[in-house]
């Protein structure tokens, strides 16, 4: 059983296959935190815990003079509140009617169940019955009569527990939530290093550990979205581990607004981890009777590395975040016109893309921004989702239906969130813009944004884009928003409620979204914040991909898909191959080294293929040649980082089958040196006893005339599993700059 309950003693146990989660409700009836980490038994840990009397840390008033060691400022807690005698960063905190701002949680029953919770209009982990069990605990504030619901799902195969609160009011007087937390994690002990993934607009997911020190270190976003800056997932890892060694815990925030998470180190050396949404913006009204689900945190541990701990990740979000038709599905090599032909084209010349494109193999055309109302730059049209007919020649069915006539597939690039000054739907609806009356807004982009906690304007949304795809042949959607939300305020909310706006929005968009996808289940939704500004688990329950950043040069692609592989799958990130000299960079980069950074995600292009030579145009046959051939381990295996872009000469990543029959391992010179120090690869996931044939790119011989196969690579020669991993292979010398290898590695029959 995942889920063990010593009813005597108040202990609850949760076990997963290689972890365990445990909590006690105690004598005072506050439920502690006990134990997570490496799987063992269900003794109670809260036996070994330090007690003392520790100065300026108050004592429970019931305790009387009995037990001066016995604080809430010094215990590890499964969920802290604010202004009872707990000092540290805290889960909740409230107002009372009376101004107060206290909650005394107290414990108050369990309940477990088959399966996974859900949680009403927002995205979860799902499963199975026999795949996960829940527990809920009860936790009751005796004065005000505040209840909070904790909830834990237990993914036992995979290594995962899931935390969601829930609140309700069950008192007679309203309560104000000034913060409302999703989940507290507590360490009585640990030397610990705080790993998280910073960045801005066209850089991100940036690598970033250091101590967790004294005070409180802390990362987050107020403006609407998860954003390019930090990323809502972060890593709390004994010090000196590794991708192979070491204890990490993982936490992943499934939501895509508002959040923060904060890490302490308390007078004691004591950690406390705080995950939730971000309380600068946010207040929440409960009358009586009154209920705010929070939205979900994913946790797991590892005791053997940071490697373990990501394909965790990978295998939750593969299996469990992402839904449809498309989740386990080969998804179409794309072209995406955009950096092409930007706002200047023609249906004839977008037809033409998709001729040249449909002959080098791909199979999906997707049409970017500048197809609709009056759009020819981004000043103007945001919101008229109707086709400018005079651009493009027809019908935005017609130029579907005959992209599909080409063997093409069609898709769009849509952004309903946002709208434009000078548009139609602006000059009818200026009261659904985000914006506080008597102040001018600010722009960003030059647009606004459209108010997604209004219903109504849900439903127009849902409506409009309904009809734009009646009857058109849409296989493909990107949903894009290019600006973060600021003048934060809603013409449908009281001025006493103006707090929930951030947290409705995202309510919202997560409503329009289960609607459209439900409607039109056959299209791939690929989500967009103007890039990664928006790459969350949250989107990734309702889109199976998301563009990475709006970077296509592949050397900072390196760093940025390396940072995502710690909490992403392959398959959730978009990645494609653009031109050289790069438009972001200026950066030249071999087409082979664009194919392979861009390998390692959804795959696709986006360059004007009309400029490549007949060279290049053969090059990008055998690119989607053998992106097919090796789809479904590079999508479905196991990730290995092998070395990182952010030190040495050569980032080298692999993808390995889990039944260790085969390998596929990428290596990109990020840094060319004369008279170079051998790369070597310590290859992962094989099997010790089994003999292997290793396949370098099979043009070498065609590309690098005169040049001998390295060692290992022969025809004829086979190296044991064993060795690959305790020895390695060493990684053919650059013979040019940001150089690509790409070696396959065969079980031999």
């Amino acid at each position: 059983m995942a889920i063990i309950i010593d009813e005597l003693r108040g202990i609850f146990t949760l076990h997963t296959k290689h972890t365990t989660y445990q909590m006690k409700a105690d004598a005072q009836k506050v439920l502690l935190h006990t134990y997570y980490g490496e799987k063992t038994d269900e003794s109670d840990k809260s036996l070994l815990f330090s007690r003392a009397d520790r100065g300026f840390s108050g004592n429970p008033y019931e305790l009387g003079k009995l037990d001066r060691t016995y604080s809430l400022d010094s215990l590890p807690q499964e969920y802290s509140s604010f202004g009872t005698g707990d000092y540290r960063i805290t889960s909740l905190r409230v107002q009372n009617k009376d101004g107060s701002q206290a909650a005394d949680l107290r414990y108050a029953g369990y309940r477990v169940q088959e399966g996974k919770y859900a949680i009403p209009g927002l995205p979860a982990v799902y499963a199975q019955n026999e795949e996960a069990e829940t527990l809920m605990i009860r936790l009751k504030d005796p004065y005000s009569g505040l209840e909070v619901e904790l909830y834990y799902g237990i993914l036992e195969e995979i290594d995962v527990i899931t935390r969601a609160v829930r609140i309700t009011n069950q008192g007679t007087d309203d309560v104000v939530l000034r913060k409302a937390a999703s989940m507290n994690l507590d360490w009585e002990y640990g030397d610990f290093q705080w790993i998280s993934f910073y960045g801005r607009h066209s850089m991100e997911m940036n690598f970033q550990r250091e101590a967790v020190h004294h005070g409180i270190q802390a990362v987050g976003s107020v403006r609407g979205s998860s954003s390019h800056q930090y990323n809502p997932f972060v890593i709390l890892c004994e010090n000196g581990t590794n991708e192979t060694m070491g204890s990490c815990y993982g936490f992943s925030f499934v939501y895509s607004g508002e959040f923060l998470i904060e890490a302490e180190k308390d007078q004691l050396d004591r950690t406390r981890l705080i995950c939730g949404i971000h309380p600068d913006n946010f207040s929440w009204i409960l009358h009586r009777g009154d209920t705010l689900w929070l939205p979900e945190v994913i946790m797991t541990y590892s005791g053997s590395g940071m490697g373990e701990m990501s394909r965790n990740f990978h295998k939750v979000i593969r299996e469990h975040i992402c839904r449809g038709k498309w989740k386990d599905r080969r998804r179409p090599i794309l072209i995406n016109n955009w950096e092409a032909t930007y706002f200047n084209f023609t249906g004839d010349k977008l037809i033409d893309i998709a001729k040249q494109a449909r002959d080098l193999g791909i199979e999906l055309f997707a049409m970017d921004d500048g197809w609709f109302g009056n759009r020819q730059d981004d000043s103007t049209g945001l919101g008229d989702w109707s086709a400018n007919e005079e651009k493009l020649g027809c019908t935005l069915k017609e130029l579907a239906q005959r992209i599909v006539a080409e063997g093409m597939q069609f898709g769009i690039w849509l952004e309903p969130e946002g709208i434009s000054e000078d548009s139609d739907l602006y000059r009818c609806h200026p009261d659904w813009v985000v914006g506080i009356p008597g102040r001018k807004p600010c722009l960003s982009r030059c647009q606004w944004i459209l108010d997604f906690s209004r219903k109504d304007v849900q439903d127009y949304i849902i409506g409009q884009i309904s009809e734009l795809f009646d009857g058109v042949p849409v296989s493909y959607v990107k949903w894009d928003c290019n600006r973060a939300i600021c003048d934060k305020f809603s013409g449908m909310l009281d001025g006493g409620r103006q707090g929930e706006f951030a947290h409705r929005y995202v309510l919202g968009l997560y409503r329009v979204l289960e609607e459209l996808t439900e409607k039109f289940p056959e299209i791939l939704f690929e989500g967009c914040g103007g890039g990664g500004g928006r790459f969350d688990a949250g989107m990734l329950y309702y889109m199976p991909q998301l563009w990475g950043s709006d970077t296509t040069d592949a050397i900072e692609r390196l760093s940025i898909q390396y940072g995502a592989s710690f909490g992403y799958p392959v398959c959730a990130m978009g990645t494609h191959v653009s031109t050289a000299p790069n438009h972001q960079t200026g950066r030249v980069v071999p087409l082979s080294t664009r194919g392979c950074v861009a390998m390692a995600g959804t795959f696709g292009y986006e360059l004007d293929i009309g400029s490549l030579t007949q060279e290049e145009r053969e090059e990008v046959k055998e690119q989607i040649s053998t992106f097919k051939r090796y789809y479904d381990l590079i999508q479905q295996g196991d990730y290995y980082r092998i070395s990182s872009p952010l030190e040495g000469t050569c980032t080298v990543w692999e993808i390995a089958d889990p039944s260790g029959r085969e390998a596929f391992v990428s290596a990109v010179y990020h840094h060319v040196q004369a008279n170079p120090v051998p790369v070597r690869v310590k290859v992962q996931g094989l099997r010790d006893k089994a003999v292997y044939q290793l396949f370098l790119n099979e043009d070498f011989k065609e590309k690098y005339p005169g040049r001998r196969l390295p060692y290992g690579f022969g025809p004829g020669e086979v190296l044991s599993g064993a060795a690959l991993r305790q020895f390695g292979l060493i990684v053919p010398e650059a013979v040019n700059g940001f150089q690509a290898w790409q070696i396959y590695i065969k079980e031999c029959p």
